[in-house]
């Protein structure tokens, strides 16, 4: 199945059609997209896996790949590091991103297929859907949705099944 998120920051599950936050400057191509850029990149992506918070949450009920996240997860932001656009474990010596966040964006993140088959260095890396901030607040480049909106996505999203932003 392709899940469709438009540019209006919208998102259609079986339960209806739900609010979702984009990049804090909106879309942008895929082939524009550049790393720090703050824009969600157009096109479809697959739905790679899961990660979670369990001392938060329980396991999301999902048949994609699907573990906790530990404490050490990080994800690596260095356009010139071997590493760029993939899991890397803390401390890591490059630029990155921690998972275990306290904010609650992260207790779950559904990582997309952009730009890692391979990753192309400065193209944008860590493009996840992940749980909104506040009033659906801008993202760095991420989808965000409810809590319950992301729980509900992963119930019914299957190996194969892909995101398209349009």
């Amino acid at each position: 199945m392709e899940w469709q998120v438009s540019q209006n920051g919208s998102l259609a599950l079986e339960v209806g059609i739900v609010p979702a936050a984009l990049g804090r400057t909106g879309v942008t191509k895929a082939s524009d997209k550049r790393e720090g850029d703050g824009a969600t990149p157009l096109g479809c992506y697959s739905l790679r896996r899961v990660l979670y918070r369990a001392d938060r949450i329980a396991r999301p009920v999902t048949v994609l790949t699907c573990r906790a996240i530990r404490e050490d997860d990080g994800w690596c932001d260095a356009p010139g590091d071997p590493a760029y656009n993939r899991p890397v474990r803390l401390p890591y010596p490059a630029s990155h991103e921690a998972l275990w966040r306290e904010d609650g964006l992260y207790d779950i993140i559904l990582v997309l297929g952009h730009n890692d088959d391979p990753p192309i260095a400065g193209s944008g890396s860590a493009i996840f859907l992940h749980c909104k901030r506040g009033d659906y607040e801008p993202t760095e480049g991420c989808v965000a949705l409810a809590p319950k909106d992301v729980r509900a996505l992963l119930a019914a999203a299957r190996p194969g099944d892909s995101l398209r932003i349009s």
